[in-house]
């Protein structure tokens, strides 16, 4: 039942973090023509594009991408039914309460943990190969998260701290979710 568990926990992690990076690259104005864009679109579109067509006038021209973060907290939603089913607790009761609180906790948890996925590529392109085409891309993500801590945390000895120091927070994140 673990390895099942496991297997729907990460199923639902990447198409999660695949719609709210989609939502992300909108939200900055990245173009999805290079890497991870054809992935996440390629990832998503199937149910993005529908709910982009339902979606009220007004929502759809937003300036957030609404059908992602719709589509996102849908998988949620359906990961949570899906989760309780399997393991029982898919009772009227349980599903009233459970449900919303099992979505909400796989839709924060998926967001710290891509904001994590993005500081790590960041991080070790800006050790290795700092003049790789996708840095500019890494930058544009990840620069908006790290803007606030560089605020607060100087260089020590040149080297910037900031995206440890957001690694770090992202970890205090998992554990307050539990």
């Amino acid at each position: 039942m673990s390895v099942l568990l496991f297997l729907l926990d990460t199923l639902f992690f990447a198409l999660i973090a695949a719609c709210l990076l989609r939502a992300w690259m909108n939200t900055r104005r990245i173009r999805m023509t290079q890497q991870p864009g054809p992935f996440v679109m390629a990832l998503t579109n199937w149910l993005v594009g529908p709910l982009r067509r339902v979606l009220p006038r007004r929502l759809a021209q937003h300036d957030m991408d609404m059908g992602s973060l719709l589509a996102a907290a849908v998988l949620s939603l359906l990961y949570a039914v899906v989760l309780l089913a399997l393991v029982g607790g898919l009772s009227a009761v349980m599903g009233l309460v459970g449900i919303p609180l099992v979505a909400i906790k796989m839709l924060l948890r998926s967001a710290i943990q891509l904001i994590m996925l993005l500081a790590f590529v960041y991080a070790i392109l800006s050790w290795v190969q700092p003049q790789a085409p996708v840095m500019h891309l890494m930058g544009r993500l990840v620069e908006p998260l790290l803007a606030p801590i560089r605020r607060v945390v100087p260089l020590i000895g040149g080297v910037d701290l900031s995206v440890l120091v957001l690694i770090l927070l992202m970890q205090v994140g998992l554990l307050v979710l539990g």
